[in-house]
């Protein structure tokens, strides 16, 4: 399990965010840059207990209406080969020393990891807690296993594209949205999805999609 430092990170994840967030296609804040919170998100384990993987909410009150993103990010003790590109930033941990940030959609661990978790290999765990699952987060899988972790990523404007060989595709909903009733349904034909909660700017709990898996057309 992923041992939780309670330690300084120098520059803050918010803080590098704040300077890489609106180079992003979805970004829908002020031209000022964002204004962020943390609003939630959960934490997968890597299987070696190399890279530190994080699934990040966080709220933006820069816009005309209060933004709330998805941000999937790994943490690494040196830098990721041919990754140049996804890098958010790097910061100096207190414990553990210089860290790369990742947008971890680029990241070969995480992206392993997110199909564990929706086929059911791998428990979502609590943001600020070792070793304590996080049973607001929720995963179904329909289809037939396992998911392939190569995948072709693209980014627009509603969020981000994993598309595996096969043409099976995660879509990662970077602009979160809450489910009416607190009950996220996903589009018609997805074959696996991910749910989970977070906090909005009055202190209330909203639930909604944070990934959906669906096949690509038969030929």
């Amino acid at each position: 399990m992923a041992v939780i430092h309670r330690t300084t990170l120098k520059p803050t994840k918010l803080e590098l965010l704040t300077a890489w967030l609106p180079s992003r296609p979805w970004y829908r804040g002020g031209p000022a840059g964002p204004a962020l919170a943390k609003a939630g998100g959960f934490r997968l384990d890597d299987p070696r207990g190399e890279v530190g993987i994080e699934f990040m909410v966080v709220t933006d009150t820069s816009g005309p209406h209060p933004t709330a993103y998805l941000l999937p990010l790994t943490y690494r003790g040196a830098p990721l080969d041919g990754a140049e590109h996804a890098l958010v930033g790097t910061a100096e941990h207190g414990v553990l020393g210089r860290r790369w940030a990742y947008d971890g959609c680029h990241d070969p661990v995480l992206v392993a990891q997110l199909a564990a978790l929706i086929e059911g290999r791998a428990q979502a765990q609590d943001q600020n807690t070792s070793d304590a699952p996080d049973r607001e987060v929720t995963a179904s899988f329909t289809g037939d296993g396992p998911l392939s972790p190569d995948v072709t990523v693209t980014d627009d404007r509603e969020g981000t594209g994993l598309t595996t060989p096969h043409g099976t595709t995660f879509r990662l909903q970077r602009v979160l949205r809450p489910a009416p009733d607190d009950r996220p349904l996903p589009p018609q034909g997805a074959i696996g999805h991910v749910t989970g909660s977070w906090q909005l700017p009055d202190g209330t709990r909203a639930r909604g999609l944070f990934a959906v898996l669906q096949t690509g057309p038969r030929t």
